[in-house]
């Protein structure tokens, strides 16, 4: 994928502010610090506390399901450039990890597949600043390797003997399915209504059902296990990703940190070899 300027301009600007709120939230407790430049420099910048010492600790991301490949390899690289950090995550679905943060369960970082989501968190003022939004994604239809029914439509998923997995309404993937189908004036029900988009996917993989509308950074990191087939109305249906480092935090410095990472160039690149869009 070709990334645009703009959006890498954008995210120079949201990785400097990351790191500035950073520095704010140190010089409390330390003396001032120098705030370091733009792009990946900036989320360097922003992995040193007023004292001058590098971010170091534990903490935990909540995230998406369909974040797991990109965000555990941008874990990897965070720790790696941060030696003493350890980055711990929870995968599933935006809406459940958004009860649990808001229930008050230990997180540090929040990654939603959603922005109405993640302001059910933001709303009860569990986020640090405003959430910023580091990615898009689009749906596709997944099914099995060579598409050995030949489904190429929404329509064609209404057919006779035809079995299809969704997410819940509740869920990300499945508000965007809803609205892709809406679009395409396609009435579908479903076999199963699945509690994120891995275990939508995971259906296609294990020959439960023949199809199921999933995100295509799952498709593409299926590697082979399912074939991915376009259509028009995923356009009509694009999700965007927000990220927001949390006021319960037991390591504030490092939670500012990471969500600075993945908003940096650095982090671009991870998420669109992954077949992310920019935000």
């Amino acid at each position: 994928m070709t990334t645009r300027s703009v959006p890498r301009l954008r995210r120079t600007a949201v990785a400097a502010t990351a790191a500035l709120a950073l520095l704010g939230l140190a010089a409390c407790s330390s003396s001032s610090s120098t705030a370091g430049s733009s792009g990946s420099s900036a989320s360097a910048s922003a992995s040193s506390t007023a004292s001058g010492a590098a971010v170091s600790g534990k903490i935990t991301v909540f995230a998406a399901a369909s974040l797991k490949n990109t965000f555990t390899e941008l874990g990897k690289e965070f720790e790696a450039a941060h030696p003493g950090t350890t980055v711990t995550f929870n995968f599933g679905g935006s809406d459940t990890l958004a009860a649990s943060i808001v229930s008050g369960a230990p997180a540090d970082v929040f990654a939603a597949a959603s922005t109405t989501t993640m302001q059910t968190v933001a709303s009860k003022g569990d986020a640090v600043g405003a959430p910023v939004d580091f990615a898009k994604n689009e749906l596709e239809i997944a099914v099995a390797p060579g598409n050995p029914k030949h489904l190429t439509t929404l329509a064609g998923l209404t057919g006779s003997g035809v079995k299809v997995a969704l997410c819940a309404k509740t869920v990300p993937c499945g508000a965007a399915a809803v609205k892709a189908l809406a679009a395409s004036g396609v009435k579908l029900t479903p076999v199963t209504l699945e509690q994120d988009v891995t275990s939508a996917l995971n259906k296609v993989e294990l020959g439960e059902v023949d199809a199921a509308l999933v995100y295509k950074t799952d498709v593409q990191g299926a590697k082979g296990k399912v074939t991915g087939v376009d259509f028009p109305e995923a356009a009509k249906a694009i999700t965007t990703y927000p990220i927001a480092a949390l006021k319960g935090s037991g390591n504030a410095a490092a939670a500012a940190a990471f969500a600075a990472f993945v908003a940096s160039s650095q982090g671009e690149q991870v998420l669109a070899a992954a077949g992310f869009q920019a935000p």
